[in-house]
């Protein structure tokens, strides 16, 4: 972010827009390269290609590939010349991606579908919807009116603007999903194997001797396809070694009742609930939940991985840099990324109209969060 408090892709946007404006930059006259705005600015290169998306986007210049990007004339501009005039390239090579928001693990998805889209000569342009309903149903409304030939959509959920999603699809307007998948369209869709992760969680812990697992969401197990599958394949482990699936220590859609003021308090208070139970392990939906609760766990005395195991799902950053390294389940973003991308570009192209639920492998990542469970009644007594 800038000192305005703009993103940096707009505050280069801006610097550009100045330039053609004043006619510093005149009609077909070529632009910086990425690399070069890129070193410029002192940012990513994915943060100036944006930028220069954008600006393709707004009308303001067009560009050629293997050439470069140049300042398209507007009308009241004096002809200049003839100019770069083969293959320019139009709305209708930009794909659109709508994200709920922007992490490392959304650049890593950004840069797979960049990647893929630049060696077939389309182009990718990136919408944040900021986890607001609302402002996912104006997107997935304005984005196809404005001449992209199709949308890569992480959804915010799974029960969200689903009545939309399904006219975009009978429409015939490419899409593809990412992340997520609807149960009830025949929407392509690019995933990572969920359930596998919740299998393998389960399964992991109980080889260690964990018998009493909680499983721990945020939010509701229907919200999301990715959070359901993980809890399917939560409940399937526990199935093939015989533990029956104990509703107590299930905790889930509570993500409305947590607030910075009193998150401390909630949290410990689900620990405590969940040593009472007797559970020796907790499997959660995601990593910073994972960190919230094992910060919290030791606050309280407890010892991680000794006295209670707890395991993420995402790899993120931040599990590498908590006080006890979290075990965890990583997904390939790039892969997703990448493999979104080409199926879109086989349904602009015709090539593939086919339905496809791809789903990308998960990994196991065993830090030091993780261990054979100790004798409960002590550290039940130590929380009672």
């Amino acid at each position: 972010m800038s000192a305005e408090n703009k993103p940096l892709y707009v505050v280069i946007m801006e610097g550009l827009k100045e330039k053609i404006s004043s006619g510093e930059y005149s009609p077909d006259q070529q632009l910086p390269t990425e690399v070069e705005l890129a070193e410029q600015s002192g940012v990513s290169r994915i943060t100036s290609k944006r930028a220069l998306i954008e600006l393709e986007r707004e009308g303001l210049i067009y560009r050629i590939r293997g050439s470069g990007s140049y300042v398209k004339k507007q009308e009241g501009f004096p002809a200049e010349g003839p100019g770069p005039a083969a293959g320019l390239v139009n709305s209708n090579r930009i794909i659109s991606m709508i994200l709920p928001y922007m992490a490392t693990s959304e650049v890593d998805s950004i840069k797979g579908a960049s990647d893929y889209l630049d060696s077939k000569g389309y182009y990718l342009s990136i919408h944040d919807s900021n986890w607001s309903k609302d402002k996912e149903k104006d997107l997935l409304l304005r984005v196809p009116k404005n001449g992209p030939s199709g949308i890569i959509l992480y959804p915010i959920s799974t029960i969200s603007n689903v009545d939309l999603i399904h006219a975009i699809h009978w429409n015939d307007y490419p899409i593809v999903t990412i992340d997520q998948y609807f149960d009830s369209l025949p929407i392509t869709s690019v995933v990572s194997d969920n359930f596998e992760g919740g299998y393998m969680t389960a399964n992991k812990l109980v080889e260690l001797g964990h018998e009493r697992i909680a499983f721990v969401s945020s939010i509701s197990i229907e919200f999301r396809s990715s959070v359901r599958d993980r809890y399917q394949g939560y409940c399937k482990a526990l199935k093939d070694h015989k533990i029956p699936i104990d509703p107590t220590i299930v905790l889930t859609d509570f993500y409305r009742d947590v607030k910075p003021a009193n998150a401390k308090d909630f949290y410990r208070a689900m620990i405590a609930q969940l040593i009472q139970a007797g559970v020796t392990a907790i499997q959660t939906e995601h990593d910073h939940l994972a960190v919230d609760l094992l910060k919290n766990a030791l606050e309280m005395g407890l010892r991680v991985p000794e006295q209670l195991s707890i395991v993420g799902f995402d790899d993120h950053m931040i599990a590498r840099h908590v006080e006890v390294p979290l075990t965890t389940i990583s997904q390939n973003y790039n892969e997703i990324g990448r493999m979104a991308a080409e199926l879109i570009v086989r349904q602009i192209e015709r090539t593939d109209t086919a339905h496809h639920h791809v789903k990308v492998p998960v990994g196991w990542v065993e830090r030091d969060s993780t261990a054979a469970p100790s004798d409960i009644l002590s550290i039940q007594g130590q929380i009672g």
